[in-house]
């Protein structure tokens, strides 16, 4: 069966085979097609053979569409994704568009900048992004901007995609151990921080038994805390971006959280709660200040004085997420309860990046194990 979108089919002898139309010269149109070993590589020999009709003065094609076709081969890619990037900054989030801005100006560009997009293909591609020196991260979320503007081409102009594969082996994202804190360093931090509570150490209090995201707490208010029902309510994040006047101005921007899935209610136990709003002011709006989001850059400063304070290695604030997740399962919560109450996709997102057994669990499992051959030895 052919994929949607596209006029290319496995056929029963194994090979693949994309078909396209030309017209005769007694204006019908009829089908050539081209073979491959695969889908990927039939895709990429279909668009090359509509771009060279494309670029004769051939009859088999009319001359609307030869034109039509001649423009956005010959169009510089990086011209193209201005064209895209325009359509982002309409109906994507602003932090979106300047994350992906950057991406251009920064990646993109340099790596593109005299490419039309006709060269665009999934080689030239992956050795241009295997140049970057930069993190797995970056890498991919390059090459996620530049197959999103080939799918902008295909959309607006009926340029054909070509197979972009996501990752080569240069590609390839390794799953890092990330680091969580251990059990003396947690407990250090939470006698650290009960002792003379005020907001700012309550908001890191609060990140370590909820897994909340920095810039969720930062922009957290009273009104997100129902304490009646005893949730707490994730509407939105708050991040430091370049203004719309400009890279050298920078505004705290308000928006909803990270992903649709990130916008969650999280239950909170009556202790946590009670202890909570003992520090709500007449008049605060905002959990960490009054009556406005708190700086993030601010907040994980404070985080890394409280560290220092008490000699505990200087984390990053995301460290507490990570704990959070590995003391819930420690503890014996299921993966999909845990992968709702951070706010993730899927389980496998949760799994893969924030489930870390820490040395005492699998010390925990293997002594157990050792336990149940014990008494088969002791029945030999």
């Amino acid at each position: 069966m052919p994929r949607r979108g596209d006029n290319i089919r496995k056929r029963t002898d194994g090979r693949w085979e994309g078909r396209y139309a030309v017209m005769s010269a007694e204006g019908e149109k009829r089908y050539l097609s081209v073979y491959g070993k695969t889908y990927s590589e039939v895709k990429e020999k279909l668009a090359a053979r509509i771009y060279v009709l494309s670029r004769t003065d051939s009859p088999n094609l009319p001359a609307a569409q030869i034109s039509g076709r001649l423009q956005v081969c010959d169009a510089n890619f990086c011209t193209l994704m201005e064209e895209w990037l325009e359509e982002v900054s309409q109906y994507r989030k602003y932090s979106t568009y300047i994350k992906y801005k950057k991406l251009c100006i920064r990646h993109i560009q340099p790596l593109f900048s005299s490419d039309k997009l006709s060269r665009m293909s999934n080689s030239r591609i992956q050795a241009q992004l295997a140049t970057l020196e930069v993190s797995d991260s970056t890498r991919q979320s390059v090459l996620a901007a530049v197959k999103q503007t080939l799918r902008y081409a295909e959309k607006q102009y009926g340029y054909p995609m070509p197979a972009i594969t996501n990752c080569n082996s240069s590609l390839q994202k390794k799953v890092s151990s990330i680091e969580i804190m251990n059990r003396t360093e947690q407990a250090k931090l939470i006698q650290f921080l009960y002792n003379n509570m005020n907001n700012s150490k309550a908001g890191i209090y609060l990140c370590l038994f909820t897994g909340l995201r920095l810039g969720e707490i930062c922009s957290l208010k009273w009104a997100d805390i129902d304490q009646e029902s005893g949730l707490l309510h994730v509407n939105r994040t708050v991040q430091r971006i370049e203004s719309k006047e400009g890279p050298a101005k920078t505004t705290l921007l308000e928006t909803p959280p990270k992903s649709v899935f990130s916008k969650r209610d999280i239950p909170i136990s009556d202790t946590l709660l009670s202890m909570l709003t003992e520090f709500r002011q007449e008049g605060q709006e905002y959990f960490l200040q009054k009556n406005k989001p708190m700086e993030p850059r601010t907040y994980q400063n404070h985080f890394k004085k409280y560290l220092e304070e008490i000699n505990v290695p200087n984390y990053n604030f995301h460290i507490l997420r990570h704990t959070f997740a590995t003391n819930c399962i420690d503890s014996g919560m299921d993966v999909k309860c845990l992968s709702e109450i951070l706010g993730h996709s899927n389980v496998q997102i949760t799994l893969n990046r924030y489930v870390h057994p820490s040395m005492d669990t699998k010390r925990k499992y293997l002594n157990a194990l050792s336990a149940d051959y014990g008494q088969f030895c002791g029945q030999i």
